[in-house]
């Protein structure tokens, strides 16, 4: 059994070792080495593009990306909320179809997409149309090349990835417990707050994550819409790869951005396992609750 386990998990392990572990090592190599006079990589050895990060001169694109990244998440959580609860809790055909209608932008290359919004929110756009027929200045709402217009962009982009792991996680809930719930006389309010919101948790939370981590690394989105003015972290890696060609300076700033989402998504699982066990240790410690029979004998009574 272990022999047929090895060779099962042979496929997926040289999988990773030849298209992640290799280039992952030859890319941190390169991040402690040398730009050469004319780009390139000259192999000795220094810490200086390490060091180059921390100028104050980067620290505006690091607080650009983080806020956008935050924004998008935050926005995608409050629009995708709503709408995946109304998906979990139609009838399943009505499910399958919203489920299409969620995943029909897929159909389109992403890159298409952005240059759609390029469309839209250029003055001369439809949007800068539509003022134009309210009587207003399209000019006085110009969105293109600003960090709005990212945040619109990241947002419209990435929000289905946070549609269905809450549609999941709702979908899972048992009608009962919110029977429940307003039996026991709970408000609206409450019974969002004490079931449905706790029943969303893990989609909510691995949402969070699909949508933040390719948020901080967009680099289509902010180049597109953004323009010069609103770099971000993976703008800031191709122009130092594709532009200046300093690739050790590049595989620098690749290597601190994993390595910040990993520690970010590691604090976050720690912290979410550590809840979830001293949530079940209540639960197991608690003695189980005695029935109300005279709650029940009034209730029945009325």
């Amino acid at each position: 059994m272990r022999r047929l386990s090895a060779w099962l998990l042979a496929p997926a392990c040289l999988w990773t070792l030849a298209c992640f572990l290799l280039p992952m090592g030859l890319m941190l190599a390169v991040s402690f080495a040398s730009r050469g006079p004319y780009g390139g990589v000259e192999w000795t050895f220094t810490l200086g593009n390490y060091t180059e990060l921390l100028d104050p001169l980067y620290w505006r694109i690091y607080g650009r990306s983080l806020l956008l990244a935050g924004a998008t998440t935050a926005l995608c959580a409050l629009l995708g909320f709503p709408l995946a609860y109304a998906i979990a809790a139609s009838p399943p055909p009505q499910q399958r179809l919203w489920l299409f209608l969620l995943l029909i932008p897929f159909w389109t290359n992403f890159l298409v997409r952005t240059y759609a919004w390029m469309f839209i929110l250029r003055t001369d756009g439809i949007l800068g149309s539509m003022l134009t027929m309210l009587g207003l200045s399209p000019t006085a709402f110009e969105v293109l090349y600003s960090d709005t217009a990212v945040l619109i962009g990241l947002v419209y982009g990435y929000l289905p990835f946070m549609v269905l792991p809450l549609y999941v996680a709702l979908e899972r809930m048992d009608p009962a417990w919110l029977e429940a719930g307003y039996d026991l006389y709970a408000s609206d309010w409450a019974v969002f707050r004490r079931i449905v919101v706790p029943s969303a948790r893990p989609g909510l939370i691995a949402g969070s994550v699909l949508v933040f981590i390719p948020s901080l690394g967009a680099y289509i989105t902010p180049d597109l819409l953004g323009g010069a003015r609103s770099m971000m972290l993976g703008n800031l890696i191709q122009h130092e790869y594709l532009v200046i060609r300093d690739w050790p300076l590049g595989s620098a700033a690749s290597l601190v951005l994993m390595a910040g989402v990993l520690v970010g998504a590691a604090i976050l699982f720690r912290n979410e396992s550590q809840l979830s066990g001293a949530r079940q240790r209540d639960e197991a410690a608690s003695p189980p609750a005695s029935p109300d029979v005279t709650g029940q004998t009034e209730r029945g009574a009325a």
